[in-house]
This record gives structure tokens, C-alpha cells and sequence, in this order.
């Protein structure tokens, strides 16, 4: 038997922007590739996302490779021990560029326990205390600590002006309710296509359309139909087909608010 084919990327009307992805694993040809086949279905912006000290750097430099590829600065919880005076200032002193949108990727993550859970929390707390003094949206990763992620969030996001996004959001409706209702977005990915995740898709179907972001976490969580290749920010428009069917909306309607909960997030200034 031969490979099975798969479905060409589908190309819609609506420019996307993908709002969550990490460029700074290719090396120059994928890079080149990826950004590349991503103009040629539709992605008009790139935000590419920060983890730790040792590649702060790297996207900084990324954003300064293409017009299309913006950044963010900021401490993955794995990498929380990692976090001290030094790194604070520095992400502070970088969020000021024109090409920086948000601080992130911060947040809590309970499920590898890579950090100490104290370490983590602290982490969170200064990176989410920057992003109130420097007026900055932030881009949270929460997995199986929804209880402190909602206690810590409770004690800045009345400070935090232009709230952010909860991004590839796999928790429960109730830590989704909350953050909905305290301004964030809820940022969506391949998850939403895969045959089990109806858990996602049950918050994907409780999300108001003005709250929701596309996105990919590339190189991880490739949607259906191809999962098993690495992801790409040109598998976007798979993930807002699926979006757009769980919310019973034509895929224009979608990308349409998707593009504008984007500007309004990471390029609007408030």
C-alpha cells in the first residue's frame, strides 16, 4: 500500500496570525522553508516565544530576520530556577522594543514538576509584576495547577491592563471561566483536532468568539491530518477549521475575529 495522502493546507480569504510557536528551534533552511510555505497560505505574522535566559537572545535575534516574526521575552516554569535579578532585568529592559509584544511564556507547570513548585510560583509572580509596571500582556502556560494559577493570577489581574492569553489551554472549564471573565483570551491549537481532546473542545465551544487565539506551539502538538511531522505555523489553518466547527461558524467568521482578538492583544497599544 502507498502513504496515505494527506489534505493540501487550505488557504482562506482572512490573513491569520499565529500568536504562539518556537522558531528559534530551526536552523536557517527550515526557518527560510517555514516562513516561506507559512506566506503562502495565509500567515501574516509570527510571534515566536521565549522560554528561559538561554533563549532570550535567540528571538530577539529572530525578530530582526523577517518582518513577518515578532517575540516575546520571559521564563517557561520548567526553566524557573533559572530566574533571578539579572534575568528580571533584562526581560524588563527588552519588552521595551518595538518588536517585543508580551512577556511570556510564564506560568505554572505541575504535571513535569521540572522547577520546584515554590520556584515556580515565585517565577510567575515577578514575571506577571513586570508585565504590570511595564504595561505588557502576558502569555501564561498553566497545566494540572489550576488552583494557583487562578490564586496568583487573582492577585494581578486587576493591575494587568492588557490582560493577555492563557495559551494552549487544556485545563478545566473552571479555570477557563475565570480567566474569561477576568479579560484573557484562550489561545488554541493542535490539540483542539485530536480524537480525544474533548475536553478542549468542550472549552473551545464555551469560549466567546471574542476571546479566542489560533495558534501552533510549533514544533510541538501538530494537528490532524499531520500528526506525527513536526509543526509548523502553516498548519494553522487545519486548527481553525476545527475551531470554526466546534463553534458552528464558517471558517471566515472565525479567522476574521481570531485576527482581530490578536491585534487587539499583542499590537494594539492601550
Amino acid at each position: 500500500m502507498g502513504k496515505k495522502t494527506r489534505r493540501e493546507i487550505p488557504h482562506f480569504d482572512t490573513p491569520i496570525i499565529e500568536t504562539h510557536c518556537h522558531l528559534d528551534y530551526l536552523d536557517a533552511e527550515q526557518l527560510a522553508h517555514t516562513l516561506e510555505k507559512s506566506t503562502e497560505v495565509g500567515i501574516e505574522r509570527i510571534i515566536t516565544i521565549a522560554v528561559s535566559p538561554d533563549n532570550l537572545d535567540r528571538v530577539m535575534q529572530l525578530t530582526r530576520e523577517a518582518d513577518t516574526i515578532w517575540g516575546t521575552q520571559g521564563v517557561h516554569p520548567h526553566e524557573a530556577a533559572a530566574y533571578n535579578d539579572d534575568v528580571d532585568a533584562l526581560i524588563r529592559e527588552r519588552v521595551g522594543d518595538e518588536r517585543i509584544l508580551a512577556v511570556g511564556e510564564i506560568g505554572l507547570d505541575y504535571y513535569y514538576d521540572h522547577a520546584d513548585r515554590g520556584v515556580q510560583r515565585s517565577a510567575f509572580e515577578k514575571q506577571l509584576q513586570a508585565a504590570v509596571d511595564l504595561d505588557m500582556p502576558v502569555v501564561i502556560h498553566t497545566r494540572d495547577a489550576d488552583d494557583d494559577t487562578r490564586d496568583i493570577l487573582g492577585n494581578f489581574s486587576r493591575d494587568l491592563a492588557r490582560k493577555g492569553v492563557i495559551h494552549s489551554f487544556t485545563s478545566g472549564l473552571p479555570l477557563a471561566e475565570y480567566c474569561l471573565a477576568e479579560g484573557f483570551m484562550l489561545g488554541f491549537n493542535g490539540i483542539a483536532t485530536f480524537n480525544a481532546a474533548d475536553n478542549v473542545r468542550a472549552v473551545v465551544s464555551a469560549t466567546p468568539l471574542e476571546q479566542i487565539l489560533l495558534e501552533t506551539d510549533a514544533p510541538y502538538l501538530t494537528p490532524v491530518p499531520y500528526r506525527g511531522r513536526p509543526n509548523a505555523p502553516f498548519y494553522l489553518p487545519f486548527i481553525a477549521e476545527r475551531v470554526a466547527e466546534v463553534k458552528d461558524l464558517p471558517v471566515e467568521t472565525l479567522l476574521a475575529q481570531a485576527y482581530s482578538n490578536s491585534l487587539a492583544v499583542f499590537f494594539t497599544p492601550q
